[in-house]
């Protein structure tokens, strides 16, 4: 079955930067699920899957515009650090999480302060050339409920 709109996708991804280094990887988990045509995936990583079928693997280098986007430079923030998660203790440098109505995002820490943190809003992967290396595991029809909702429903998609 070939991936195309309103397919479930399940695959295994291992990122690279430019210098080789491996900054990313599904590989030690359960493969990424999405739903296919629906702006779940990053533009270059979509584009790459599309039409391709489960077994497949193969490389694909993906530059920032349709990866996580050119850095932004003014893109800082002043963040109560009780809104921060994944760690107690906050230093420069450290990736957080932060909630936001477009959903869940990760900043990175730039300067704490005693009840604010100072964060570079962009994507950790912004403005990056990355090689993804790319394993198709499943191929499937979605159901009308996951078209419905817009995301993959079940192991490595959105959990209600």
């Amino acid at each position: 079955m070939q991936i195309t709109k309103d397919k479930v996708v399940q695959f295994h991804y291992t990122i690279k930067d430019a210098e080789g280094e491996q900054v990313d990887t599904s590989r030690t988990g359960d493969p990424m699920a999405y739903l296919h045509g629906h702006d779940n995936m990053i533009v270059g990583v979509e584009k790459a899957l599309d039409g391709k079928q489960a077994g497949d693997k193969f490389s694909v280098t993906v530059e920032p515009s349709e990866g996580y986007g050119e850095r932004q430079e003014d893109a800082v923030q002043r963040i109560p650090s009780k809104h921060l998660q994944g760690a107690k203790v906050w230093k420069p440098g450290m990736v957080a999480v932060v909630h936001t109505e477009q959903g869940a995002r990760q900043v990175t820490v730039l300067k704490v302060g005693r009840f604010m943190v100072t964060c570079d809003l962009n994507p950790p992967l912004a403005g990056k050339t990355l090689d993804f290396d790319l394993e198709v595991v499943d191929v499937r029809d979605a159901t009308e409920e996951e078209i419905s909702h817009g995301h993959a429903h079940g192991v490595g998609g959105h959990q209600h």
